[in-house]
């Protein structure tokens, strides 16, 4: 099959000779005529080297997205049914989960399927199209998932902001099988929560965050607990169950916090035990600072503060902002985990916010640990802008 060529400036295949999946517009020097949107290139370095193929983006600043660095590969069904059934077996190998019903069984480029998520709630799939390369084989990678998965049904949630950067509408809705219910119920650690698939953040739930819940147990035990953008109170509910006095969560979104009181309530956690306050986090903290409210454990898991560069100095402000906030009103040897999803900012930038706002605030802290997405968010060596969360356990020592 003869593929439209994309020819690279001098000098600007180095990224993909290190196999990074991503061309981006300012590295083409000329690409061929009528290319359709998603259509599969050859991408030819400056001296007429084919070095890969992938799918075109032409309204993206990410202009192709790799497929494949062995360009005798034909991109088929076949090559995708082979690479979602490695997704699926390598989840397998890696993690036992006899305790956990909802998990990412493809996570787009590190699973070597650029912009294809997708997520496993009991015995529904919620995907995610979120390039024109996936967009375009659409209809065979929901036959091949229908066909290898035994689900009840696979839905769609493409409505994400990435969508209209590849020149695609935000779209959502059932592609195979039965709509699922408006709430499913998954385990999750021994643990039950309601998710909306439909309608709630990114496909349902916080999935990436499953190990840190975890994590935030081991200082639950006897303390009051703050949980800031708190969503369905994912980590709330795992801090009531290991023994946390009281736990506050603050949430825009009336909805969240209703399915967070039915978490707790699936559970046999007394509602006693839970504030719920809808509102700005912000505002909310500010109060608590002006009257002298306290918290021994309190969680930031704020939603991306920058999405680009342009963006960061304003999302380092936000970060500098909402922990130094933190560290004023959290007790003495109290415990911070704070998190960033900004790609943009860096574990290295991001530790630096941190310490600065636990300086400007007066504390005098320790990291406990360094914290990542769940292991089932896996992350390619070559493409490292997969590893997006970003957290740290601080301890403060006065």
């Amino acid at each position: 099959m003869n593929l439209k060529k994309v020819i690279l400036k001098p000098g600007r295949e180095k990224s993909a000779l290190r196999q990074h999946p991503w061309i981006f517009s300012g590295a083409i020097k000329k690409a061929e005529e009528k290319i359709t949107k998603g259509e599969i290139v050859t991408v030819v370095t400056s001296d007429g080297k084919e070095i890969a193929k992938g799918s075109y983006s032409p309204e993206s600043q990410i202009r192709i997205r790799i497929w494949t660095f062995d360009t005798s590969i034909e991109i088929s069904k076949n090559f995708l049914k082979k690479r979602i059934i490695d997704a699926i077996n390598f989840r397998k190998l890696l993690f036992q989960y006899k305790n956990v019903s909802a998990y990412r069984i493809i996570n787009s480029e590190s699973d070597l399927i650029p912009g294809l998520i997708v997520d496993k709630y009991e015995d529904f799939l919620v995907c995610q199209f979120l390039s024109a390369g996936v967009e375009l084989f659409k209809s065979d990678i929901i036959q091949i998932l229908s066909e290898i998965m035994p689900v009840s049904g696979i839905y769609e949630r493409s409505d994400s902001e990435v969508r209209l950067k590849e020149g695609l509408k935000q779209t959502k809705g059932v592609l195979y099988g039965k709509e699922p219910p408006d709430i499913i119920q998954i385990n999750e650690n021994g643990l039950k929560f309601f998710v909306d698939i439909k309608d709630g953040h990114k496909t349902g739930f916080y999935l990436d965050q499953r190990d840190n819940r975890n994590y935030s147990s081991q200082f639950a035990k006897n303390s009051e607990v703050l949980n800031c953008f708190s969503y369905t109170g994912g980590f709330s509910i795992y801090a009531l169950n290991n023994g946390a006095k009281k736990v506050v969560n603050i949430d825009t979104s009336n909805k969240a916090l209703e399915i967070g009181l039915k978490n707790a309530e699936a559970n046999k956690i007394s509602l006693d035990c839970i504030e719920n306050i809808s509102g700005d986090v912000f505002h909310t903290l500010r109060k608590f600072r002006d009257s002298g409210r306290k918290f021994d454990l309190i969680i930031l898991d704020p939603p991306k503060f920058a999405d680009s560069a342009k963006n960061l100095q304003k999302a380092i402000k936000g970060y500098k902002d909402i922990n130094w906030l933190a560290f004023k009103i959290l007790k003495s040897y109290g415990t911070l985990m704070t998190f960033s999803c900004s790609g943009i900012v860096s574990p290295e930038l991001f530790q630096s916010i941190i310490a600065n706002s636990s300086l400007d605030a007066n504390r005098n802290s320790v990291i406990i640990r360094h914290l990542f997405q769940a292991s089932d968010h896996i992350v390619n060596l070559n493409f490292p802008e997969g590893a997006y969360l970003k957290g740290i356990i601080v301890k403060t020592l006065h």
